[in-house]
């Protein structure tokens, strides 16, 4: 049997350009993909359940995890504080697992300098138009917060060529698509392989003297 090493595979974009629902998605068509629960200060919206979307903790008890090194990357987001815990990533990796991150730019880049072979995807709306409307639709934003999400699009946008992989979320099951079809493609990648197959006859490649 092949034996693989876990791949980390983060998802970044605007908000409002889909990529939590992309990733609810991706996870219920792929097997053993799991999921890092962020830890966030900002309080649950309707609908969201705590340990499942994220980990809605105080700022004193973010601080102190932050503190004391328990996030591989934080970050702050629309003014509420952001992590992933080290320990959730770290374990899924030793145990051969493959773990899906939605995380902002700000932590994609630090995830990154610590795991430089973690797998960046960024997901964009086919316009700013279309994404002011999909912040519009959710009602659950001021006006002057939608023109603030909108500033920071336009930021992280201009970040895209950081990421190893761009989706245009025009229409759902064809960024799902996408997005799944990019976790498969690297799942085989040769560099994840661990070394020796016992139970394949493979050709190796012939050294000349």
């Amino acid at each position: 049997m092949i034996r693989r090493r876990g791949a980390l595979f983060v998802v970044s974009a605007p908000s409002g350009a889909g990529k939590t629902t992309l990733c609810r998605e991706a996870r219920l068509r792929l097997a053993d993909l799991a999921y890092s629960v962020s830890y966030t200060t900002r309080v649950p919206r309707s609908g969201e359940i705590d340990g499942t979307d994220f980990w809605f903790v105080s700022e004193a008890r973010f601080r102190d995890l932050r503190d004391r090194g328990e996030f591989a990357e934080w970050a702050t987001v629309h003014g509420h504080l952001y992590g992933t815990r080290a320990s959730v990533l770290q374990e899924a990796l030793n145990a051969g697992r493959d773990i899906l991150l939605d995380i902002d730019t700000q932590g994609a880049a630090q995830l990154r300098r610590r795991y430089p072979e973690a797998v960046l995807v960024f997901i964009v709306a086919p316009s700013m138009a279309e994404l002011e409307q999909r912040l519009r639709e959710r009602r659950s934003d001021a006006d002057r917060e939608i023109a603030r999400r909108l500033d920071r699009a336009r930021e992280e946008i201009a970040m895209w060529r950081q990421y190893d992989y761009l989706i245009v979320n025009r229409d759902l099951k064809e960024a799902v698509d996408q997005l799944t079809a990019i976790i498969v493609a690297e799942r085989a990648r040769t560099s994840r392989l661990a070394l020796g197959l016992p139970d394949l006859d493979l050709p190796q490649k012939e050294v000349r003297h």
